[in-house]
């Protein structure tokens, strides 16, 4: 749960990434893979190594990599935006047992959001995201992020189910991080 002074701060930093956004639209992919390699450090310091009881639960999700290989630079950033949607949306409910650090969690939550706000505002436009969304590609991203949810809601949110999807979401951003070098 975002506390008032998270809401706050991002009100402000979304007030200046208005102003600033026009600038940052042509450095998107460099942005990318900055707010990609934040969110893989945040992911390591939320949470300690993987642990050792949670190995045989482990999971196998099959992220449908072909939605990062589509023809156009728009249509890949439809597609990270949705992506980035999606984790936000998992890690913003449930995370009681967790057990994760809080201020580590609240800095990944907010990079995320404003990586979202960016890509709203520079890369789509609406007839990309029009065609996006009858895409096979949105169905398959959706098929996979409801995969993480059931598996976490079965388990009932427990530590291992938070872990297995922990390290679930850093292989979706390591993907994604390899698709924007390609850019």
């Amino acid at each position: 749960v975002m506390n008032t002074l998270g809401l706050i701060q991002i009100g402000l930093i979304l007030s200046c990434t208005t102003i600033i956004s026009s600038l940052q639209c042509n450095h998107l992919p460099l942005q990318q893979r900055k707010v990609i390699e934040n969110s893989l450090r945040l992911l390591d310091k939320m949470g300690k190594k993987f642990p050792q009881q949670c190995l045989r639960e482990k999971m196998s999700f099959k992220f449908p990599t072909q939605v990062l290989q589509p023809r156009q630079k728009d249509t890949i950033g439809v597609a990270i935006e949705e992506i980035f949607q999606h984790i936000f949306s998992i890690f913003s409910k449930n995370l009681t047992l967790a057990a994760w650090d809080g201020t580590a969690l609240d800095e990944f939550q907010n990079g995320l959001y404003l990586q979202i706000e960016q890509l709203e505002a520079c890369v789509i436009k609406k007839h990309t995201h029009y065609r996006w969304s009858k895409e096979a590609s949105r169905l398959k991203l959706k098929k996979y992020f409801r995969k993480i949810d059931c598996f976490l809601k079965d388990k009932k949110h427990d530590l291992c189910s938070w872990e297995i999807s922990r390290a679930e979401m850093r292989r979706c951003l390591q993907l994604i991080d390899k698709a924007t070098r390609k850019l």
